[in-house]
């Protein structure tokens, strides 16, 4: 380890700050460009000391966990807690703009639309219990030491009052010391928790789990590596009016606010298309909207989630026809010939992007696309395959859900 005093020249993909060393550059988190601070130094990986000269730009942390000096160690749910509001959306938007201008290229982005702290309805914990305590919070980043957290700004207030609740469930299911992972999500109702990476329970562990539960308010339903344990009400969720009940730990966008920034954009652009087909569609985000719109045809891999968007639409009035399809769209792509019937396709894949789906697309006669993104580099290489076939890239509009993370969505709106 070395000692040394540098000035931060620009911030990285991660949030971190960034110098041009002789070997390469070093990164040092929770730092800003023009900030001279003195680090500890392992090979490329700086630690703040102390700040020399103290950037402008940077504003006071609003949880008590962040940074080097956060309570309990420093929590790796943030990066940038310490960048101001400025600085703060000026770096995601320039994600999108950098990757973008990756693969060449340069469509006019938009401003970023805004989270807020206490939005994020879905919350992934890490857990773990010892002798003395149950542990709830976040691991240090690149590390096992959990963070137990008393608070949490980005986390609806919703989630946070029913910490001890999560503890008490999570400590009635623990049954070795390992740590395990706690996703709660906020309904309408209460809060639906999904816990994975405990082994079998026995039944009298289970039966604990159970009475423990249901001796709690506010809790609609607990799951276990997927299964059902207990569900004293049925968790729903409101996608444009249309209430759906998500299965145990499926995909959710982050926020409500999010959700319904995306949807719009997506609904706006569609317009008046008479066909519509929604590619990884989930549980429904965007289709059971859709379907106010036009026919909408879903596409999902996975059983689960698209069953409980087909009961959605089933028991919705006022809906257009809503046809499902259970399909694996990485090794079976909707081919050319299938997208002919369509006037309109969403699509809204995983962090891998939807390439073998955009070759496809690029050699259809499909008038409008809505790509959605969780990744902005495989975004820009789909928007390329589809650009060099003749579509033209009429809006891009990146959407803050993760706060204070380096993580940004992105929609991507298209025309051929």
């Amino acid at each position: 380890m070395s000692a040394e005093t540098v000035t931060i020249q620009r911030l990285g993909a991660q949030g971190d700050g960034i110098v041009n060393g002789t070997d390469g550059p070093v990164f040092v988190p929770f730092t800003l460009p023009g900030e001279t601070v003195a680090i500890a130094r392992i090979k490329n990986q700086g630690t703040v000391m102390s700040i020399t000269t103290p950037s402008p730009d940077r504003q006071e942390p609003q949880c008590r966990h962040f940074g080097p000096d956060g309570v309990n160690g420093t929590c790796g749910g943030c990066t940038l807690q310490h960048a101001d509001e400025a600085t703060y959306r000026a770096f995601k938007r320039q994600l999108v703009v950098d990757a973008l201008k990756s693969k060449g290229l340069t469509p006019e982005v938009g401003e970023l639309v805004a989270a807020q702290p206490g939005e994020r309805r879905r919350v992934t914990f890490a857990a773990r219990k010892t002798e003395k305590d149950m542990l709830v919070g976040f691991n240090q980043a690149e590390s096992h030491h959990l963070v137990n957290i008393e608070e949490c700004p980005i986390s609806s207030a919703a989630i946070i009052a029913r910490l001890p609740a999560i503890k008490a469930i999570g400590a009635a299911l623990a049954n070795s010391a390992e740590a395990f992972r706690i996703t709660v999500l906020q309904t309408l109702s209460g809060i639906d928790i999904a816990v994975d990476g405990i082994k079998k329970l026995s039944d009298q562990q289970r039966r604990k789990a159970i009475e423990t539960v249901l001796g709690l308010r506010g809790i609609d339903r607990v799951s276990l590596n997927g299964e059902i344990l207990v569900e004293p009400v049925k968790p729903m969720l409101d996608f444009g009016g249309v209430k759906v009940t998500p299965p145990p730990g499926s995909f959710t966008q982050a926020t409500k606010s999010a959700e319904d920034a995306m949807a719009e954009l997506v609904v706006a652009h569609v317009g008046k298309s008479k066909r519509i087909a929604d590619l990884f569609a989930g549980t429904g985000t965007f289709s059971l909207r859709l379907a106010r719109v036009g026919r909408v045809h879903a596409v999902e891999s996975e059983a689960k989630p698209l069953a409980a968007l087909d009961h959605a639409a089933r028991n919705t009035q006022g809906l257009k026809p809503v046809t499902i399809e259970r399909r694996d769209l990485f090794r079976r792509p909707l081919m050319t010939a299938e997208l002919k019937v369509y006037d309109a396709v969403v699509f809204d894949p995983p962090r891998a992007g939807a390439e073998f789906q955009c070759q496809e697309l690029a050699r259809s006669t499909v008038k409008k696309i809505v790509a959605v993104s969780c990744n902005p580099l495989t975004l820009a290489r789909d928007l390329a395959l589809l650009v060099e076939a003749g579509y033209r890239i009429t809006s891009v509009t990146p959407i803050d859900q993760f706060l204070w993370t380096s993580h940004v969505e992105v929609v991507a709106t298209l025309e051929k």
